[in-house]
């Protein structure tokens, strides 16, 4: 049984997506019901949030990377034993990029694949009754996509609550609660987003001020009454098909060894990636949490075994692993302390010797020579790349990718396509070698080297999700 759902969204980032969704979740979860979260678009930060209002894992859920078989496979398994789907939207509801799998990569597409009404968050801050212009458009633009109601946010008074409210009520569309202005709730931040979820001091306290908060403004009897079921599709069974190792009596060397050509080709018109590995240590701490829950749990699905680790408390990846993959995180921030954790980079290089290594942006440039961190103090990384790169100059890189493998690589075949995105501050100083990927953006045709990949070692800025 599919446990029905809802999306909020909103016309603009920072319109309080974020607030009403956590201050929902609490809140309901504090009725004792069980809370599937969501997050659409390519985020970290926010389903760790989500977990930590519900008690249970979240996921993403992204029609630009993943097709629609993906979509409604990873939202039937979120749901599972759930009471309500509280899906949290990216951007303004329809932003997206050109190409995508099954959509651009708006909140909108999720909402139309599944069956999901939206509930609009507006920040209603120098608007009165042109809101109700603004809703009348959200509500329009697109025919798969209901608008089942909306909140106002940021309202300075009562009189600007009746302004902003009653024009959109006249336009037939319920307003289901009005939050004030209010900054003690809201949430710190950094320069990728929100301060980590597990960072984040009174973390539970914060959450449940922020349901207090939804209680007190909204209906939120009402906004459960709007959820919907999404449609249940046929799920393919996966378990036992992942990578297989063996081990060569003659040197003692662990070969991965990944599905066949054709085997692959299945699992992608699927959009799900088979696991790289047999057993896949993989590094978790402050400096390394940008992994996709979707994919720890397809590649457990398909038989896989992950060993988490944790750089920061200088453990080494454990030698009993086929491949080592360091996520994205904020190792510019734990710099000195990932340099001083001699533990951790011996470890990496032992594993260099017998296993592959991978990383993902924060996780490619530990494996480099040099980090340089915002202060333009300069600390040594493991050296397996010819890799250098710097926060002291700091420039944002952001969007949709797609990338084909340059060489053959745990992950696939050379030529073999992934989808995902880049997002980082980084500036890159050095970077000499063959490069791990052909990649491109959403809005051109023109493939550059991305990353590197020498000895079994590789890496780049390029986040996977499908």
């Amino acid at each position: 049984m599919t446990a029905p759902g809802l999306l909020i969204g909103a016309a603009r980032s920072s319109s309080g997506k974020t607030t009403l969704a956590l201050g929902l979740m609490r809140a309901l979860m504090r009725r004792g019901l069980r809370v599937a979260p969501v997050k659409c678009g390519p985020d970290y930060i926010d389903p760790a949030f989500h977990a930590a209002a519900t008690g249970r894992p979240g996921v993403n859920l992204d029609s630009w990377a993943m097709d629609a078989h993906l979509i409604g496979r990873l939202a039937a398994r979120a749901s599972e034993g759930a009471d309500i789907v509280i899906a949290e939207g990216a951007m303004g509801l329809f932003d997206g990029a050109p190409g995508g799998a099954a959509g651009v990569g708006a909140s909108a597409d999720v909402a139309a694949l599944l069956g999901w009404p939206v509930v609009l968050v507006h920040d209603v801050s120098g608007q009165g009754q042109t809101a109700a212009a603004i809703v009348r458009g959200i509500a329009g633009h697109d025919a798969r996509v209901k608008v089942a109601g909306v909140v106002l946010n940021r309202v300075g008074s009562e009189r600007h609550r009746r302004l902003a409210g009653e024009a959109i009520e006249a336009l037939g569309i319920p307003v289901f609660g009005a939050l004030p202005r209010n900054e003690a709730v809201a949430l710190p931040e950094r320069h990728l987003g929100l301060v980590q979820a597990g960072e984040t001091q009174g973390l539970d306290e914060r959450l449940e001020a922020l349901a207090d908060f939804i209680e007190a403004h909204v209906d939120v009897a009402a906004v459960i009454k709007t959820a919907r079921g999404a449609p249940s599709p046929t799920l393919p069974h996966f378990a036992g098909e992942g990578a297989r190792r063996r081990t060569s009596s003659a040197t003692r060397e662990t070969i991965v060894s990944v599905p066949s050509p054709a085997a692959r080709r299945g699992r992608d018109r699927e959009g799900v990636l088979p696991p790289p590995a047999q057993r896949i240590a993989v590094a978790r701490d402050d400096a390394f949490s940008f992994f996709y829950p979707h994919l720890a749990q397809s590649w457990r699905d398909a038989g896989a075994e992950l060993c988490f680790f944790s750089p920061l408390a200088d453990e080494a990846p454990p030698e009993d692993c086929d491949l080592c993959w360091l996520p994205g995180g904020y190792p510019e921030l734990h710099a000195g302390r990932l340099s001083a954790a001699q533990g951790f980079i011996k470890g990496l290089r032992r594993f260099a010797q017998r296993g592959w290594l991978h990383g993902e942006c924060g996780g490619y440039m530990v494996l480099g020579r040099t980090l340089i961190d915002a202060a333009g103090e300069a600390h040594k990384m493991a050296g397996l790349l010819e890799l250098e790169t710097s926060f002291a100059q700091r420039k944002l890189h952001l969007g949709y990718r797609q990338a084909q493998l340059a060489a053959d690589h745990p992950l696939g075949d050379v030529g073999f396509r992934l989808r995902g995105h880049e997002f980082h501050y980084a500036t890159v100083l050095r970077e000499e070698g063959l490069p791990f990927a052909l990649a491109r953006d959403a809005y051109s045709d023109d493939e550059r080297p991305a990353g590197l990949a020498r000895n079994g070692v590789s890496g780049s800025f390029f986040h996977l999700m499908a």
